[in-house]
């Protein structure tokens, strides 16, 4: 996955209220000590609700 690209949760993460599905956007990538993606997550105005970072097995990148 690339900075920007859209994602979508794999599982649910229930401390920030995200359920399985939720798209966001990688808003960071970090490469130490191993991968992992800063996503943030809008509402539909737009405001962020969760700025959360996830394992690449988290996440996968939506389509279309």
């Amino acid at each position: 996955m690339e900075l920007y690209d859209v994602v979508e949760l794999r599982e649910a993460v229930p401390g920030k209220q995200l359920p399985a599905g939720a798209a966001g956007t990688v808003a960071h990538i970090f490469g130490v000590p191993s991968t992992a993606y800063e996503v943030e997550f809008a509402d539909a105005d737009g405001r962020t609700v969760a700025l959360v970072t996830l394992r690449p097995d988290q996440i996968m990148r939506r389509n279309g």
